[in-house]
């Protein structure tokens, strides 16, 4: 039997699993993105890692069909280059692909974080049966996925679907992107610790955010009701101009339930159009932190059997 190594790398953790063929995972690590000093020591630290995963199974190379990697931010998934990260500093036209293939003696595909979980829940999760889907990631950054009849659509220079840099207003803070007022400055986790701090005076998690949201705590509640109208904002955009079947929605955030999506669907029902409002069906991701590296497997599938 063949493997996959799926790799998921986020503003604040890596994920590694090892998976079958039909995209169980077997294994898994967590790794702490801050723990590496630059570009270069968070390469060779994924890539050692592969290589003491592929040991530990008692594997050998021949039984890796590939290794899939997402990332987050805007991908040349065709050539294999990173364009940049804009919550991770440092990284700016790198080929990653051909380095990590050259480190690791595997083939490598890459592709934007959102745009693998987004086909991880087209194939096998919450957006299954639907030929028009939107995903999104909320968690450090806001990441989106689109799936356009029946394919996830990557655009004209494979870097569409980031639902997280459309501007809400029309001033506004600074991204990491270099536009303004992007919902990525107001729902990013980060945004949501300050506003919740500014709130509670003093520091809150976002577990115990959702605990006192779920308990009926007034503040809590208000703070997640804000962040889902401004997401539903965002995608009241979205749903008038794709007309999707359903928005899939994932990522740390999405864990904080209910009150959240109650505020998101609200939203969205008030404020688009008609037609499509009444159509698009509001999900959680089904596969959890796992749809990252079940759809970095799903690339490789399909890129090495193409």
């Amino acid at each position: 039997m063949q493997y996959i190594i799926g790799i998921d790398l986020g503003g604040t953790f890596i994920k590694l699993g090892l998976l079958n063929s039909r995209y169980q995972i077997k294994d898994r690590v967590v790794l702490d993105t801050t723990d590496f000093s630059g570009k270069g020591a968070l390469i060779q630290g994924i890539a050692d890692f592969i290589i003491s995963f592929i040991s530990e199974h008692n594997l050998q190379r021949k039984d890796i069909l590939g290794v899939g990697l997402g990332l987050p931010g805007p991908i040349d998934s065709q050539g294999g280059c990173v364009r940049y990260l804009p919550n991770i500093p440092g990284w700016n036209n790198v080929p990653l692909r051909s380095i990590l293939s050259e480190k690791i003696k595997l083939p490598v595909f890459i592709d934007n974080d959102a745009n693998l979980m987004t086909l991880a829940e087209y194939k096998i999760g919450a957006a299954r049966g639907s030929a028009n889907a939107v995903c999104i990631t909320l968690g450090t950054g806001v990441g989106g996925g689109l799936i356009i009849q029946g394919k996830l659509y990557r655009g004209s220079t494979f870097t569409a679907g980031e639902v997280g840099h459309m501007p809400i207003n029309e001033d506004g803070p600074l991204c990491n992107c270099h536009g303004h007022a992007c919902l990525e400055r107001y729902i990013g986790n980060r945004r949501i610790l300050s506003y919740a701090k500014e709130v509670f005076k003093n520091d809150i998690s976002l577990e115990r955010l959702s605990a006192l949201a779920n308990k009926g705590n007034a503040k809590a509640k208000k703070v997640w009701q804000d962040i889902g109208k401004k997401t539903g904002i965002a995608l009241t955009s979205v749903v008038n101009l794709l007309n999707p079947d359903c928005i899939v929605i994932g990522g740390g955030v999405a864990n904080a339930g209910k009150i959240l999506f109650d505020s998101i669907e609200d939203t969205i029902k008030s404020r688009a159009m008609a037609t499509q409002a009444q159509h698009v069906k509001i999900a959680k991701a089904e596969l959890g932190d796992d749809g990252g590296i079940i759809g970095a497997a799903i690339l490789v599938k399909q890129k090495g059997l193409a």
